[in-house]
């Protein structure tokens, strides 16, 4: 290892606003397969998918209408 490494020329990661943060969720078990299902129809991680759904509602704005029975 080196003693000292030059970073002067170095670039920022421009995409380190877009980390991902881990948090923990409880889901129902019946709505994890539907989009482990609809994941594996798609080609990506179940996690990915549950991300970009909820980053669309987000980004849309969606209100949830909610009306218990």
């Amino acid at each position: 290892m080196r003693d000292h490494y030059d970073f002067s020329n170095s670039v920022k990661n421009p995409y380190a606003k877009k980390l991902k943060k881990q948090i923990t969720i409880r889901l129902d078990e019946d709505t994890v397969e539907y989009f482990k299902e609809l994941a594996d129809d798609k080609g990506i991680p179940y996690q990915s998918l549950i991300n970009l759904y909820l980053r669309d509602c987000a980004q849309s704005h969606r209100d949830l209408k909610m009306q218990w029975q």
